[in-house]
């Protein structure tokens, strides 16, 4: 475990209880938690040094993505640990409160309309991608609307499209490979918590005077879940092979696709395994399990992702499948 994860775990063990997680969901603030990671430092992990951050590229803060989804965070560090870095770069004001980020816009009739923002209702501000353009923008300026999905943080914006185009400045940037690299590694921290209780709840259980966890099918289940857990995780490090806030596009693609296809059968096992108590509200298994599907969609699911690689793969230069691996994601692996 490296110093970061070792921190940051500890960090959110001691702040983010199931309990916290639920009420934020409900409708609780989430101010003094987004206070006491702000104090933590991680926020500005990103940005370069020469700007006042720390630095460091998402390869370094890999287990720092994962460790949010594995405490279920409700507010946003890893999209603001991108904004800011990219706002940095920018030469923007950089603001205290949490930044979510959005690229899924619709301008009609002088409104600007941002559907299924991630952690739009724990907050502060969101950074709408333009084309070649960014727009920082306060939530509480926006009409907002659940999405009315349970426990749900999403929500959806409408914005006066004046004030976004005057609040617009040009930033070129691919912001749905970058977030979804970051949602990714998010997801992975997610499978790992799902996997771990899975597998703990399969050993305490006892059917017919044994553990459920010694019965072959259930073995094999949890089997076939592990496989999908650390490819998704393998995929999830790729995504992230970076020294800086910029992934690469196609791995990045890679890493989003290959973990949103995990989550189907990830949760389908874990669920399976746990019975009726997995669905349970007092039960965390669903808190992980619910946040995964969210996850799955955000900023592209598998079909979007694979159709990306797809189309790169045949607009490249090599000679097959196994060169255009060998050739863009070597030095990912390596």
């Amino acid at each position: 475990m490296s110093e970061f994860s070792a921190t940051i775990e500890r960090l959110f063990a001691s702040e983010v209880t199931p309990q916290q997680v639920r009420a934020i969901e409900q409708g609780a603030p989430s101010d003094a938690l987004w206070q006491t990671i702000t104090d933590s430092g991680f926020t500005d992990a990103l940005i370069p040094e020469a700007m006042g951050g720390a630095g460091l590229g998402l390869s370094d803060v890999f287990d720092v993505l994962a460790a949010c989804g594995g405490h279920c965070l409700p507010v946003p560090l890893s999209l603001t640990m991108l904004a800011r870095a990219a706002l940095a770069e920018a030469r923007q004001e950089l603001p205290d409160a949490a930044i979510t980020v959005t690229g899924v816009t619709l301008k009609q009739g002088g409104v600007l309309t941002c559907d299924r923002v991630p952690y739009a209702l724990s907050s502060g501000w969101v950074l709408i991608a333009l084309d070649g353009a960014c727009a920082l923008m306060p939530v509480e300026r926006a009409k907002t609307t659940p999405t009315g999905v349970h426990g749900s943080l999403e929500g959806n914006l409408q914005f006066d499209a004046s004030a976004v185009d005057a609040a617009s400045f040009p930033f070129a940037f691919n912001w749905r490979a970058a977030c979804a690299s970051l949602i990714a590694a998010q997801m992975t921290g997610a499978m790992d918590r799902v996997f771990a209780d899975t597998v703990r709840f399969a050993n305490e259980r006892s059917q017919f005077g044994k553990s459920i966890g010694k019965f072959q099918a259930i073995q094999q289940q949890i089997s076939m879940m592990a496989e999908q857990v650390f490819a998704a995780r393998m995929a999830a490090q790729i995504g992230c092979a970076s020294a800086s806030y910029r992934p690469d596009a196609l791995l990045a693609a890679v890493a989003k696709a290959r973990a949103s296809e995990a989550v189907i059968s990830v949760t389908a096992v874990a669920h399976a395994v746990h019975g009726a108590m997995g669905i349970a509200e007092e039960y965390d298994l669903q808190l992980f399990t619910r946040r995964l599907h969210e996850w799955r969609l955000a900023f592209g699911s598998e079909s979007y992702w694979n159709r990306k690689i797809g189309q790169s793969l045949l607009e490249s230069q090599a000679r097959g499948t196994v060169d255009f691996i060998r050739e863009r994601m070597s030095p990912a692996l390596n």
